[in-house]
């Protein structure tokens, strides 16, 4: 919408230079505007009028911020239901594809009212993030017993040097780094350097280890990513101090 469009019209200004016109203008006036003020200045009067949409105009400036709030608790509402929803699903080990798809669609919800659209420009992405719910097999580790899955995956991102960690805790402690390429404000392409077995032990990936990662949600609490391999990805914010050792 233009500029010009949120200005209210300008005031009328009528100038009465007799008394017999008075009436007249008056009365033309009453059917076009409402609230007259009128002043007198070297034996004139001069009556100023407001249309009567001013109010509505207002109202509508007032809309905006409405707006804002709205689309914040709304975010939040959306939010809150993710979290229900992946609560009793083991980070993503326990579903079924009726599962995937609700949480999906809760997801698509929440990507839609996303507050930070240049998620690779904002200092929200620094820190160290825990998995709370993904469709990667290969993360969960399915095909193995529960007693040898790693029970917390976290991913921390260093936006300023855009470098990655991914880790796992016990019972291996695994660890991989990676280069982030943007390809533009919120898709990155990884290219995995290293893994460290055990946390401890540097292996040189190989130049095949890599993949597109796309930030489609962003905010002090929660971030949303899609692989390019189709795979869903929510983590939430336990470490925003935390940065990736060189």
């Amino acid at each position: 919408m233009a500029l010009s469009s949120l200005s209210p019209p300008p005031p009328s200004l009528t100038t009465h230079s007799s008394a017999s016109s008075v009436p007249k203008l008056l009365h033309s006036a009453s059917s076009i505007f409402s609230l007259p003020v009128t002043r007198y200045a070297n034996g004139h009067s001069i009556t100023t009028n407001f249309p009567p949409d001013y109010s509505k105009w207002r109202t509508h400036v007032s809309f905006f911020p409405a707006f804002f709030n709205n689309k914040t608790k709304n975010a939040e509402s959306i939010k809150q239901e993710l979290l229900e929803a992946i609560a009793p699903l083991d980070r993503g080990a326990e579903t079924t594809p009726e599962d995937q798809q609700r949480v999906d669609e809760i997801a698509r919800k929440l990507e839609a009212v996303n507050p930070t659209k240049e998620p690779l420009k904002s200092s929200l992405l620094n820190g160290k993030w825990e998995l709370i719910y993904t469709t990667s097999k290969s993360i969960l580790q399915t095909q193995r017993p529960k007693l040898l899955r790693s029970r917390t995956n976290y991913q921390a991102i260093n936006a300023d040097t855009l470098r990655a960690q991914n880790m796992e805790s016990w019972p291996f402690f695994n660890q991989v780094t990676a280069n982030l390429t943007p390809l533009n404000a919120r898709k990155v392409a990884v290219q995995f350097d290293y893994f460290k077995i055990g946390g401890l032990i540097p292996v040189k990936a190989p130049g095949r280890a890599r993949g597109e990662l796309e930030i489609t949600y962003l905010d002090e609490e929660l971030r949303v990513s899609r692989g390019d391999l189709g795979n869903l990805f929510v983590l939430k914010m336990v470490d925003p101090s935390y940065r990736i050792p060189s």
